[in-house]
């Protein structure tokens, strides 16, 4: 419903109506237009009772009158691209042109596959089990991961109903997001801080590749999901509630630091689709100054000669490569330290970055750089 948002908006005037019965009659909209195993009586009955339930008596024949006007009528706004705020598709265009914003918006409004990573158990006995079970599986977009999808008539999968499940054969992650474990490269045994580590599934893949690592958030609603990752991964990572900026680590100490900022997520918004709705403009700019905090207080925590690494799931280059230009014009003691056999060629960009993008790669946004402390020259 969320990605027809602003279709329901115009086409029910929501402008006019009272803000209790939005959702109300956003949903019986969606019904009327979508979900046509629903008859038409129903999904009219259904959001009257709603409105009854939620504001009164007196709101129900506003509701009926507004639903059966769409059904009489029907509706479809002409362009799809109207699913999204004005001002974020004509910055899209700016940077990408006509074609690719059109397909971006398109990859944005269709239901996102599930994407599966092996945890307890290797991608072939997934694959396997899957199988066995009637579950659609294939191999992910570059390697990385199980692609799920529904057989015939079946219904979409759902994780917590797929086999394995309860013994955390897997973690649900986007192939981007394990692809950027990977460009990561950190070697095996070095001591990793995740710093903006929830969910966890980045924590999960850095420790399945050998580095030991703890992981915080400073979010602490987001703690015990953190934690319930890595418990179901069966992986030995040590979880700290803890804001980046006053981590309580000893400078200069440490491998190697994660720093998978927050951002505007725009490279998810196929996942999130009430993301694009609580954006405004400006937010890039905003989001640059948190970022470039963040990535001035990790670099405090890495050793001469160790990595730092900046993550996000954003297509901007505001929160991206000119988040990291200005932070190596600060801080000449870092460079750009990039593996290019570590991540596709094509996910590679001429600097040496990991940029991944939907209308183009078939998967989630997202952006990384890797970066390394120069060793004192007097060594």
């Amino acid at each position: 419903m969320l990605r027809r948002q602003r279709e329901l908006d115009t086409a029910l005037e929501l402008d006019r109506a009272d803000p209790r019965l939005h959702d109300v009659l956003r949903l019986g909209a969606y019904q009327l237009r979508w979900l046509t195993r629903v008859p038409s009586h129903a999904a009219v009955s259904t959001s009257v009772e709603l409105a009854r339930e939620t504001v009164g008596e007196a709101s129900t024949g506003y509701v009926n009158q507004s639903l059966r006007r769409l059904s009489a009528i029907g509706y479809r706004l002409p362009n799809n691209e109207q699913s999204h705020p004005d001002w974020l598709v004509a910055h899209w265009r700016a940077r990408f042109g006509d074609e690719e914003t059109a397909r971006l918006v398109a990859w944005n409004d269709t239901k996102p596959e599930l994407i599966l990573q092996p945890a307890r158990w290797s991608q072939a006995t997934l694959l396997q089990r899957f199988r066995e079970t009637g579950v659609g599986a294939a191999e992910a977009p570059f390697g990385a991961g199980i692609r799920l999808y529904p057989i015939a008539n079946s219904r979409h999968p759902i994780a917590k109903d797929l086999p394995g499940f309860t013994e955390g054969a897997f973690i649900v992650q986007d192939p981007a997001h394990a692809l950027i474990a990977r460009f990561a490269a950190i070697p095996p045994g070095a001591q990793v801080y995740d710093a903006c580590a929830a969910p966890g599934g980045k924590a999960v893949a850095l420790e399945a590749a050998g580095a030991r690592v703890l992981a915080g958030d400073a979010r602490h609603e987001r703690i015990g999901r953190l934690a319930d990752t890595t418990r179901r991964a069966g992986v030995a990572i040590q979880c700290l509630a803890a804001n980046l900026e006053a981590a309580p680590l000893k400078g200069g100490s440490i491998d190697a630091v994660f720093v998978d900022a927050p951002c505007s997520a725009t490279g998810t918004m196929r996942r999130h689709p009430d993301a694009r709705w609580r954006l405004q403009q400006g937010i890039f700019a905003r989001a640059a100054e948190r970022q470039e905090r963040l990535l001035t207080a990790a670099a405090a925590l890495v050793r001469p000669g160790g990595l730092l690494i900046y993550a996000t799931c954003s297509l901007e280059s505001e929160e991206n490569e000119l988040v990291v230009e200005t932070f190596l014009n600060r801080n000449r003691e870092f460079t750009r330290s990039p593996r290019h056999a570590a991540a596709p060629p094509e996910l590679v960009t001429g600097a040496g970055d990991f940029q991944s993008l939907p209308q183009r790669h078939g998967i989630d946004g997202a952006y990384a750089a890797r970066l390394i402390r120069k060793e004192p020259a007097w060594r």
